[in-house]
Formats: C-alpha cells, sequence, structure tokens
C-alpha cells in the first residue's frame, strides 16, 4: 500500500513516469571491459559493489565517504542485511575493503561510518589498509528510548587517510557559529566574538565531538524513506574539510544519494553504487533537485550553525 503523508510533508516520492525517465541516467555495469572514469563520474553506478569494485580504475577518488549496513537486522527496500557474529561482520567488511581502498588517491581520505556495537571492526578492518587520523563521534537526536539501556544516541565516523604526512584537511572551511552566553572582554574590546543583529557569536574550530546535527525528518526537502539516510550537513562537514572543489567524492553505498547530491552543491565531483534500484532513483531525483536548490539546512555562508538555529 502507499504511503498516505500529511498535506506538509516533504519526503520525496517518485511517480512511474519519474521512474522511467530517471532510470535513463543510471550506469550498469560493463560486461568485460573496466569503467573508464571520465564517462562513469558524476553519475549512479546501479549494481553490487563487489562486482562493481573490481571494474573501477585505481586511484581516482580524492575522498570517499563509506556508509555499509551496520551490525544490525536491517530491511533496505526488500533486501535484508542479518545480525551477524563479530567475526562473520569483519570478513564482510574485508570482503571489499582492500579493494576499495585502492580506489583511493595517494593523497585522498576515507570516512567509514558506524555505530558503537561495529565501530571496533570498522577500525580493525580499516587498519589494515590505511592510517586512521581520528575518530568522530556525532549526536543524533532521534531513537527510540530504552526501558532496561542507555539510548542509543551516537554514532561513530572513522577518519582515515593513504599517507598520514600527505593528506588534504581545511578546516577553516568546517567552522561552527556558537552564541555566546557570556561574553568575555579584554581592554574593553569583546575577545574572540563578533555582536550581530540577532545576537553575539563566535565562529570555533570543531572537535571530533558533533551536536548540532538534525536527522533529515518528514518536514525537509532532503528527507526520502530510506531507513538509515545521513544529513546533508554531516556529509558537507567531511567533503569541506577533506576534499577541493572540482574533486571527485565516491560513495561505495550511495543509499538515497546524500554524499553525490551534498558534493553536487558544493562544487565537487561524485560517483555512487548502490544495489537498490528504488534507491538509486530517489538519489537521481534529489540530483535533479540539486540543480536548482544548494540549499543544505544548517550550513549558511559558509558557516555550520548550531542545531536549531533557524538556519
Amino acid at each position: 500500500m502507499e504511503k498516505v503523508r500529511a498535506k506538509n510533508n516533504r519526503t520525496l516520492t517518485l511517480s512511474d513516469e519519474e521512474r522511467s525517465e530517471l532510470k535513463k541516467n543510471l550506469i550498469s555495469l560493463p560486461e568485460e571491459s573496466l569503467f573508464q572514469i571520465s564517462n562513469i563520474v558524476d553519475h549512479t553506478i546501479h549494481g553490487n559493489l563487489l562486482d562493481v569494485l573490481p571494474k573501477l580504475p585505481d586511484s581516482f577518488a580524492d575522498l570517499i565517504i563509506c556508509d555499509p549496513p551496520y551490525n544490525l537486522s536491517k530491511n533496505f527496500g526488500g533486501t535484508s542485511f542479518n545480525k551477524r557474529s563479530v567475526s562473520q561482520y569483519d570478513a564482510f567488511l574485508d570482503s571489499w575493503m582492500e579493494e576499495l581502498c585502492k580506489k583511493l588517491k595517494p593523497t585522498g581520505s576515507l570516512y567509514l561510518c558506524g555505530d558503537w556495537k561495529c565501530t571496533s571492526s570498522l577500525q580493525r578492518a580499516l587498519e589494515k589498509h590505511l592510517t586512521v587520523i581520528n575518530r568522530i563521534t556525532w549526536q543524533r537526536e532521534k531513537g527510540r528510548g530504552a526501558k532496561s539501556n542507555w539510548k542509543n544516541g551516537m554514532e561513530d565516523i572513522w577518519f582515515a587517510v593513504k599517507d598520514e604526512n600527505n593528506y588534504y584537511f581545511d578546516v577553516e572551511s568546517v567552522k561552527i557559529k556558537r552564541r555566546v552566553l557570556a561574553p568575555y572582554k579584554e581592554n574593553g574590546k569583546a575577545k574572540d566574538w563578533k555582536e550581530e543583529d540577532d545576537g553575539k557569536f563566535r565562529e570555533t574550530y570543531p572537535s571530533n565531538f558533533w551536536d548540532d546535527i538534525s536527522i533529515p525528518f518528514w518536514s525537509m526537502p532532503e528527507n526520502t524513506d530510506h531507513p538509515t539516510q545521513k544529513p546533508e550537513k554531516l556529509y558537507a562537514k567531511l567533503i569541506l574539510a577533506s576534499s577541493s572543489p572540482g574533486d571527485i567524492v565516491f560513495d561505495p553505498f550511495l543509499g538515497s544519494g546524500t554524499a553525490s547530491v551534498t558534493a553536487k552543491k558544493l562544487g565537487r565531483h561524485y560517483l555512487g553504487v548502490e544495489m537498490n534500484e528504488e534507491y538509486c532513483l530517489w538519489a537521481e531525483k534529489r540530483l535533479l533537485m540539486a540543480q536548482s536548490s544548494k540549499e543544505i539546512q544548517g550550513y549558511s555562508d559558509g558557516i555550520f550553525w548550531e542545531r536549531n538555529s533557524g538556519k
């Protein structure tokens, strides 16, 4: 049955006509030859990652953002990923991690998403092929409570590079604008803050704990019915910090397209792989929408704003 949505619900939907047209944009696996990066950049590949990766050229991606299934039982549009033992989940990661890391340029960076249950597996898998630089923890304000445990309100993103002495990182592009509650003055002048029409603010350098992210919900135009969709604001931080305009951002588990869409909005090239055709089509529609609107909720005028700031 088709969902009945509230009048102001902005969750993405597709008509049969849109599906037919958007499907023409998808790229399928070539039977014999390798993909040529010039022919596939700024596209979505519909296929199984294990089949696609060997056909992609090595060292093409400046930045890889990877959001694989966590070690949970979850239904992804009719395809189920079942929770497994730690050793089995480690084997799942190993089945594609080495090949994925080959796609990264020598100066490139990779971000790998997970939750607390699988985060140790992610670290082990990464350290076999790359140098881990940091672990970001970000706060999810959505989620069910638990009567016999603490509510799971955090997720991790592991940050790794090929060469710890030579990788791109632009911290100036990911500053957070915070309201100053106790403004301090030195010799009668504001210290590290500025007064604006709507209050006093300070631009601060980000730490590896992020509490300014809002999960997509029904009133946001970026929202889809994907069960584990990542926010555009979250990926915008990764893309701005670890790539330059014109670089290639690669997402091997594209889902509903957040990495590609955010890369496009920020002036980067993109490539995504997704095995679910409906998710591919959602990504393609969002990419079309990004042609007319570059807005990223929570990011404006080159500044990341605190959650619920109205920006």
